[in-house]
């Protein structure tokens, strides 16, 4: 019964803060998002000669193609963020940024790395989150008439975006044999769960992301190291790598599961 009473004292919080935030919150959540594509971009402009250097000397492609690598990346990140956030052509500004996932993951041998793979799927899935949201709801022929209700196309993107969010969580697992390390384990297990099956969603995502950025504030204080340190540029990376995850949680939070999810069919039954 106690349990009961917890469960519903946050939930009724976690509703409080949407209705506080319901204006905000989808355009920061959006902002969140596009953050690791912006700060690649911004990167690739500072850092042109050793991007540049780095792709010629690992793929042998010469200095022309190894130089159009990295202004396809430049102007592929910064144009699709700009897009995104003035609200234009959205559709087409993600279906770019996809590929400019694909091409990093195959030009920087992120597929054979299993945790950046996996971070790489998870920033996907906040995409897909994003291309869920710029996409109307389809209409029915015949308005007013009781139908079958068959789930759509923008109901299974944010199925998908939702499942491969929580990717992010397993590389952040530790298997360690520790009180704290198995139950930091077993709890953040069992609210990744929640997401991907979309129970108790809102709460749940609310939750990741309280916890996602504590982590990434403790674990990826990028500005506290030189930036002359090579380690400097891996914290950052990884950063705004967990924002754009915490953008894709934000997104869930503000819209809902979708209609592929427990909570919705709740409401069936």
């Amino acid at each position: 019964m106690r349990n009961n009473v917890l469960m519903v004292q946050a939930e009724d919080l976690a509703d409080q803060f949407l209705r506080v935030t319901k204006q905000y919150l989808p355009h920061v959540a959006r902002l969140c998002l596009i953050s690791t594509f912006l700060e690649d971009g911004v990167r690739m402009w500072f850092q042109w000669s050793e991007q540049r250097d780095y792709i010629q000397g690992t793929w042998g492609c010469g200095y022309f193609l190894a130089a159009c690598f990295v202004l396809l990346n430049l102007l592929g990140q910064l144009g699709g963020c700009v897009l995104i956030l003035s609200r234009t052509i959205v559709q087409h500004a993600c279906f770019g940024l996809f590929g400019i996932i694909a091409m990093q993951t195959i030009a920087y041998s992120i597929l054979w790395d299993l945790k950046f793979l996996m971070r790489n799927l998870a920033l996907g899935g906040g995409l897909l989150l994003l291309l869920a949201e710029s996409r109307g709801e389809g209409k029915t022929m015949f308005a007013g008439v009781p139908t079958v209700r068959q789930s759509t196309p923008k109901e299974y993107m944010q199925l998908g975006g939702r499942v491969l969010l929580v990717l992010m969580f397993m590389t952040l697992l530790h298997f360690e044999f520790s009180l704290i390390t198995v139950l930091q384990n077993l709890v953040g297990t069992a609210l990744i769960v929640l997401v991907a099956v979309g129970f108790k969603t809102k709460l749940a995502a609310l939750t990741l992301v309280l916890w996602l950025m504590a982590i990434n504030v403790y674990f990826n204080a990028f500005w506290s190291v030189p930036s002359s340190k090579p380690m400097h540029d891996f914290l950052k990376y990884d950063f705004f790598q967990t924002t754009s995850v915490i953008g894709g949680l934000l997104l869930v939070v503000a819209l809902g599961p979708g209609g592929v999810s427990m909570d919705e069919k709740k409401k069936e039954w």
